[in-house]
């Protein structure tokens, strides 16, 4: 893909050579400044000139055991004696998590705003004209092509890490006369150490990200890349293979948001979408550039630093008022689940610590256990995986934090501090050994624009699930915890399939949630056919309202997964705002699973969920790969005239709603809970009929307690009638105590207020509009295609108040609608 992109196209832009090197580690040292508004400092990248992802097709369990010739099981490392001598350069003192980190070297002040050459700024997507494959081409340098956007790049240098003591214990080869390539095979060595050797690993990270330069590297920028040559090194295999940068990010950055927390005080989180993390440092964002990390953090000393880590890390208190935080991660993933947040929160505690508790604490499994034994034989690359310890698989509750701005301590403890251990124990009975070894879940500001994100060891959660009863905070952390499996632990290899990712997670969550809630068989049916009625009412309503292009799971067909020979791509409608509130790929995914479970029976189909995440753990998948595998695991009987291709025509390469779903839904029968509702919408009809005068007490409706989903869908059939007068509005909110139901139940009662013009309670929908950003965006349109002046007054002035602290894309959405 040679051809130039216009910033204003709504594909997002994967720029990276990966098909020439790949990052295998990042070794990031940041200064978080609030005053600015400016993260600040230097990304080490270790670099390995081979993509053997494309060498290798789908795992199979056939070729897992013969690619595992000695059964891997995670050992206690090496002691790692790094020699403390002082140098000029390095000084040895006291690391994190028991391992050393070196020194910094001194710090660089040469001021410069960059190094640019003369050589022609790259147009194409993978600077064709510089880029060249791994052999020799002819005379051009080779270019190394990261993703960057709204970032300042001061420096960039190679990194002297011969320099580092010890090291000479990774050059094979001591004749090496050619100092370059000296280096290379250090890094080369360095990146393939074997796990059992993961700690030893991120110390020489550590030191060697510390080391001298050795050589400033010409580089250049435009709007979405980093360019960076050497001269004289034509191949990827000559080019450095450990480099620095130094560079600042920008306020406004898209993939950094600074804003105030709920109690008022300043903090950042990243985001993640729709730029992913390209604006917090420069990085190869295609999936197939799996990495580990290490993140040297600092920040006053007042702020908390969370980050997606394998370890609780613990500050270390600095001068002047200052603290440095220390993260590592060495299950390899794609730069894009990396994740930061910066800012006054309070680990919220229990009342009283459980026995529970305490038990899963004592069960915490780190990479390094000695007594752990091999469960099985994996198909990823090396790495300490937990899914080959016979101690992490037994771990229900994995060890977890929950943290929040002080003020909304109270309602963390009464709603969220009680769903964690039940939700995580309930997600291990239904697929086994959590792939992550610990779990942050912070609280993020009200501009959050979604009910939740995950990240490796960190959930965000929105300050929306904390309202109303524990319902919707659940069934969202359940979400959420899902995504530990399906779009983490397992990544999808084209970033246009995020129904492998949210599919899996909406199906997961009502399972994880009914278990968590120990119902019984028939109750937790109940309740899922419910939330299933619900979800069709909205698939129906997103195929009315977003375009036909946007419905399609599998946009790109056969070209899925393609890549141009550099390594880049593109994720279509990638930077779209209205995709960010899209669920097609949530609501389309979630049918598709729930009509294969039926068609194998729940039994069979969890138990082959289980296979399949024990099989495809720390890779990436496309759809083929899950269903091939799972209609291989259907008996003939079940499978009739079920294929992958028939799959892919009537469910992910076609727009509107998928014929077997038509079917189905047209012959299924309600479930009771949704009848239940249909008896209280007749009650409701009954009463706003009835006209002003009063009758008799004993003619009153009498309503029946309703669970939140069956509010929501009785609200959503309210909002079907043409008239409610005010008394009925009225009588309903006083029934049902609307205002302080969940944020699920609150949006239907909004609409309602504002379709019927109820005034008296205008200030609910205020409320909901700068309390629940996350999903207030549909309320603006409504309030506008009302045509009332005061309706679209309330509108704009809820606008005003909140548009400084909005996420960009919902801000840029609300403001199409209102000007």
């Amino acid at each position: 893909m040679d051809r130039k992109l216009d910033p204003s196209r709504d594909d997002l832009p994967l720029m990276a050579n990966t098909s020439h090197i790949l990052v295998k580690h990042y070794a990031l040292d940041l200064d978080v400044d609030f005053e600015s508004q400016i993260m600040e400092g230097t990304i080490v990248l270790f670099f390995e000139s081979e993509n053997r992802f494309g060498k290798r097709s789908s795992c199979t369990e056939e070729t897992c055991q013969s690619e595992a010739i000695e059964a891997r099981t995670v050992r206690t490392p090496e002691p790692c004696h790094i020699p403390g001598t002082s140098t000029r350069t390095f000084s040895s003192k006291p690391g994190y998590s028991d391992f050393v980190i070196c020194g910094k070297g001194e710090k660089d002040t040469s001021g410069k705003d960059g190094n640019h050459d003369n050589w022609e700024q790259a147009s194409g997507i993978s600077s064709s004209k510089y880029c060249c494959d791994t052999g020799n081409h002819g005379s051009e340098d080779f270019v190394l092509v990261l993703d960057c956007c709204d970032l300042s790049v001061l420096k960039v240098e190679e990194v002297d890490v011969a320099a580092v003591p010890g090291i000479e214990k990774f050059t094979r080869s001591p004749k090496l006369t050619v100092v370059s390539e000296l280096r290379n095979q250090i890094v080369r060595e360095l990146v393939t150490l074997p796990a059992d050797r993961w700690r030893e690993q991120l110390d020489y990270f550590a030191c060697c990200s510390q080391a001298p330069g050795c050589g400033e590297l010409l580089f250049d920028t435009d709007t979405w890349s980093l360019q960076i040559r050497k001269r004289g090194a034509q191949t990827a295999t000559d080019f450095p293979h450990a480099i620095r940068i130094r560079y600042r990010t920008n306020p406004q950055g898209r993939s950094v948001t600074w804003t105030s927390d709920q109690s008022g005080r300043p903090c950042v989180y990243t985001m993640g979408s729709p730029i992913n993390n390209r604006a917090l440092f420069p990085c190869q964002e295609p999936p197939v550039a799996m990495s580990t990390w290490q993140a040297t953090v600092r920040a006053a000393a007042s702020f908390v630093v969370l980050m997606s880590g394998e370890h609780s890390a613990k500050p270390t208190q600095l001068q002047e008022g200052r603290s440095s935080w220390h993260y590592y991660v060495t299950m390899p993933m794609p730069a894009s689940t990396f994740t930061i947040a910066v800012g006054s929160w309070i680990e919220m505690k229990p009342e009283t610590c459980s026995s529970n508790d305490l038990a899963a604490e004592r069960r915490s499994v780190s990479p390094s256990d000695a007594d752990s034994g091999c469960v099985g034989v994996c198909c990823h690359m090396d790495y300490p995986c937990r899914f080959q310890n016979a101690s992490a698989a037994i771990q229900e509750i994995i060890p977890h934090r929950v943290f929040a701005p002080v003020c909304l301590q109270g309602a963390c403890q009464e709603t969220l501090l009680p769903l964690v251990p039940p939700c995580l124990s309930a997600a291990h009975s239904v697929l086994g050994t959590h792939p992550f070894s610990r779990l942050d879940i912070l609280i993020i500001p009200a501009n959050f624009p979604s009910l939740g994100m995950a990240s490796p060891h960190i959930i965000f959660l929105s300050q929306s699930t904390l309202i109303g009863r524990s319902h919707l905070c659940g069934t969202r952390l359940c979400h959420e915890i899902a995504h530990a499996w399906f779009g983490l632990a397992i990544g999808a290899r084209d970033w246009t399939e995020e129904w492998l990712s949210e599919g899996f997670a909406t199906h997961l969550e009502d399972v994880f949630w009914a278990k968590a809630q120990q119902l019984a068989p028939h109750e937790a049916q109940e309740q899922q056919e419910l939330r299933a009625c619900l979800r069709w009412r909205r698939l129906q309503d997103e195929v009315r309202s977003s375009p036909q292009e946007m419905q399609v799971l599998r946009p790109n067909k056969e070209k899925t997964g393609y890549v141009s020979d550099s390594g880049s791509s593109v994720v279509k409608h990638g930077l779209n705002p209205e995709k960010v509130f899209m669920q097609v790929h949530y609501l389309k995914g979630y049918f598709l699973l729930r009509f294969l479970a039926r068609r194998l029976g729940d039994d069979t189909y969890f138990s082959f969920l289980r296979k399949f995440v024990h099989t495809f753990h720390g890779q990436l998948i496309l759809s083929q790969d899950f269903l091939q595998m799972l209609l291989e695991n259907i008996p003939e009987e079940k499978r009739l005239e079920l294929s992958v291709e028939s799959i892919f025509q009537d469910w992910l390469e076609s727009s509107g709603i998928p014929q077997p779903l038509q079917t189905e839904r047209q012959a299924g029968a309600e479930c009771g809970l949704a009848r239940q509702v249909g008896v209280e919408v007749e009650k409701w009809n009954r009463v706003s009929r009835r006209p002003r005068k009063r009758k008799r007490r004993g003619t009153e409706e009498v309503f029946e307690k309703l669970l939140p989903d069956q509010l929501v869908l009785l609200l959503e059939h309210l909002l079907e009638q043409k008239t409610l007068n005010p008394r009925t509005l009225q009588r309903l909110e006083r029934t049902y105590h609307l205002p302080q139901q969940d944020a699920e139940v609150r949006h239907r009662w909004c609409e309602l207020i504002v379709k019927h013009k109820y005034t008296k309670a205008y200030k609910n929908v205020e409320r909901f509009l700068q309390e629940d950003q996350a999903m207030g965006i549909y309320l603006y349109g409504e309030l506008m295609l009302s045509e009332d002046s005061r309706q679209q007054r309330l509108a704009r002035r809820c606008f005003e108040l909140t548009k400084g602290q909005m996420d960009a894309c919902s801000a840029q959405v609300v403001a199409e609608m209102l000007f």
